[in-house]
């Protein structure tokens, strides 16, 4: 839980709020801060595609404390500067830090639990990215009672990321147990559920990551105050705390399948809401629907991705945040470029909640019959 608070709910999601005093400060267009939100996507789909090599049996715990203590530097590193390749090129490498915690960690946890028949610790798992961005909401608050800078923002998410990073160092003893197999995972299984599953996976990418990077700064564009930007990013990580462990229990009485399917239309509806409802009502239920559902449909996922190829974890979870990656590339570049041609954030937004229902469709499709 404090390493996906660190490397996801801080290390990757901080600059959401962090997003709006770098635009007005340094005039960096709605294009800019989509490139430089899809140069750390980018690094994710590279660290993704780097996880699910073979190289890293048996190193799952040193990579992960890699990109863990990685990922507090190079938070600090945002903030000695103000240029945008300095900015790509850490937010890129941010990126890859992120995704080697998000896979080695969570190879090593999912383990764990499976071999102490505790898999409902799942959600306390994928909680810490809800916790992650309540935390960072709050350090954001703290520093606009004192008026400080954007770069404030990145130092002292630098300073609370290499907390959690020692303190993972001293909990995290070991890597993951074995899982029925001797040596190296196998490969993947040619299976047509399994493609639509990593599909759907990266269409879900797009379609929540134009809110997740912008929605402050949709706040902003309204006039919304400084005040009520924390409030919504707030609102937003404390949602998604819980939201796994709620979502796990519709999945228990609904099937796997129809939960993620239910998160992504619920989430769609957040999407649309974030820009079509007038003054404060939008954003704030945008900001919700999104913390209620992103997380639980990341985690919803990847457990379908497990249940698919339960030989190989380490392979399918590193092939489905690759294809989260993708889509998490794509979402802001278009998200910006739509932005800046249409002066607003309404039509990317109702186009990523398009792709959110194109998604849940693709892994309704990829149900097998009882």
């Amino acid at each position: 839980m404090i390493g996906l608070a660190v490397a996801m709910g801080i290390g990757r999601f901080i600059y959401t709020p962090i997003l709006p005093g770098m635009m007005e400060e340094l005039h960096l267009s709605a294009s800019d801060a989509g490139l430089i939100a899809s140069a750390n996507y980018l690094g994710y789909l590279v660290g993704a595609l780097l996880a699910a090599g073979g190289w890293a049996h048996g190193r799952e715990r040193s990579m992960m404390l890699v990109g863990l203590g990685g990922t507090a530097v190079l938070a600090a590193l945002m903030g000695v500067t103000d240029a945008m390749v300095p900015f790509l090129v850490i937010r890129f490498l941010a990126g890859v830090a992120s995704a080697f915690v998000m896979v080695f960690l969570t190879s090593i946890v999912f383990s764990h639990l499976a071999a102490a028949d505790r898999n409902g610790l799942h959600a306390l798992h994928f909680g810490g990215v809800g916790l992650g961005i309540a935390i960072s909401a709050a350090l954001l608050a703290v520093l606009v009672t004192e008026h400080s800078g954007w770069t404030a923002g990145w130092y002292w998410s630098a300073i609370i990321s290499a907390c959690g990073f020692v303190a993972v160092v001293l909990m995290a003893r070991g890597g993951p147990l074995g899982n029925g197999t001797e040596g190296r995972e196998p490969r993947l299984p040619k299976d047509r559920s399994l493609t639509r599953v990593i599909i759907a996976y990266g269409l879900f990418g797009f379609g929540y990551v134009v809110t997740a990077t912008f929605l402050i700064a949709i706040v902003r564009q309204d006039g919304g105050g400084r005040v009520f930007e924390t409030m919504v990013w707030l609102v937003t990580g404390l949602v998604g705390v819980p939201s796994v462990w709620v979502w796990n229990r519709i999945a228990a009485r609904v099937g796997l399948y129809a939960a993620y399917v239910l998160a992504c239309l619920v989430e769609a509806v957040g999407v649309a809401a974030s820009v079509s409802l007038g003054g404060q009502i939008g954003p704030l239920l945008g900001g919700v629907l999104l913390g209620f559902t992103f997380i639980a449909a990341t985690a919803l996922g990847l457990q379908a991705g497990r249940m698919l190829a339960p030989r190989a974890p380490r392979r399918v979870f590193a092939l489905m945040t690759a294809s989260f990656g993708v889509g998490q590339i794509v979402g802001p570049l278009v998200a910006g470029l739509l932005a800046q041609w249409s002066g607003s954030f309404f039509v990317p937004s109702i186009a990523a909640s398009i792709v959110l229902l194109l998604s849940a469709g693709c892994v309704w499709s990829a149900r097998k019959p009882a």
